[in-house]
């Protein structure tokens, strides 16, 4: 907690509370695409696992036979545009998690500071209905959602608001979404949320790495909004991490960044250097490759899988619009 910034959290949470009223009482109307939009997001800054769900909602859907694709921000790209994600294009242009979703997913990715034109030119370009995935969307209630799915992390319930703490909203706020998503390993979070009045369908997921280090040593690095659960997770999974650098989330690599790491690597001489997939489409080729000279560079995938994927789809029939419930 950042205790100098607390007085502030006061007039942060007036803030938001007047946004959400505004929208809650029709004060303020949110925008609306041809498609229904399904919203994926939290009520803290980061760490939740946002992006490899998304990932694995979008592949669930595209299995059912499902046009989906997912509207971006873009998190700190350089461009202005509303556009398609080139999936062999670079992080600085499109952002990261949009640059690693349409790779990963194979699907259609549009990024842009207003989702409503980025929806709007995803259906442009699509004859056909299709299911719109709005990437980080619980908070931009100007893009106006069929679905809202809000995940949970145990962080929540320890957090305060910005600017002291990490969370966005209060974790009441989860009583507007349509369906909550608890790790496999956070069921006693089922009790917190519903001594707060929180009752929704809840969607179990396990999380895990694929990653082949066997016994050699590693240096992991990241630029992840909670990277001592990556390197926590790597040590489980019996990787010898002999060091972990972590830097800011999206961190932009600098030449000097990668240096410094390759130094590290000719001191330490592990046998490898591990990092996400989201820091590996931030990184440039040359500086992949000079990691390389010191140490082979591997990357870490994180996959989410549904722990029953029968009521996802159950749930979402639900609550789709008639005629889009039968895409499912």
């Amino acid at each position: 907690m950042r205790w100098g910034l607390l007085p502030l959290t006061p007039l942060y949470a007036a803030a938001v509370a007047a946004k959400n009223a505004a929208y809650d009482r029709g004060w303020r109307a949110s925008q609306r695409l041809k498609w229904p939009v399904i919203s994926v997001g939290n009520v803290s800054v980061g760490g939740s696992g946002k992006t490899p769900f998304v990932i694995a909602l979008a592949k669930l859907l595209k299995q059912q036979g499902i046009h989906v694709h997912v509207l971006s921000r873009g998190y700190g790209r350089s461009s202005n545009a509303v556009e398609r994600v080139d999936p062999l294009g670079n992080a600085e242009r499109y952002g990261d998690e949009p640059l690693l979703i349409a790779q990963s997913a194979d699907i259609p990715v549009y990024v842009s500071v207003s989702r409503y034109e980025a929806g709007k030119l995803a259906e442009s370009e699509h004859s056909g209905a299709g299911i719109h995935l709005l990437d980080d969307g619980f908070q931009h209630r100007r893009l106006g959602r069929t679905v809202d799915i809000g995940l949970v992390h145990r962080s929540d319930f320890e957090e305060v608001l910005l600017p002291a703490g990490g969370l966005r909203e209060p974790v009441s706020s989860l009583k507007r979404a349509s369906v909550l998503v608890l790790r496999e390993e956070d069921g006693d979070l089922v009790q917190k949320l519903k001594e707060r009045g929180i009752q929704k369908p809840i969607w179990r997921i396990k999380r895990s790495i694929e990653v082949s280090a066997g016994q050699e040593k590693a240096i992991a690095f990241c630029g992840i909004a909670r990277p001592e659960e990556f390197f926590e997770m790597l040590r489980r999974h019996g990787v010898n991490v002999i060091l972990a650098r972590s830097f800011c989330d999206h961190h932009r690599y600098s030449d000097e960044d990668v240096r410094q790491l390759v130094q590290l690597g000719r001191e330490y001489a592990p046998g490898m250097f591990l990092t996400t997939e989201k820091d590996l489409v931030r990184l440039l080729p040359a500086q992949k490759k000079s990691l390389d000279s010191a140490a082979p560079l591997r990357v870490v995938k994180l996959t989410v899988e549904f722990c029953n994927e029968a009521a996802v789809l159950r749930d979402l029939r639900a609550l789709l619009p008639s005629g889009f419930d039968q895409m499912l």
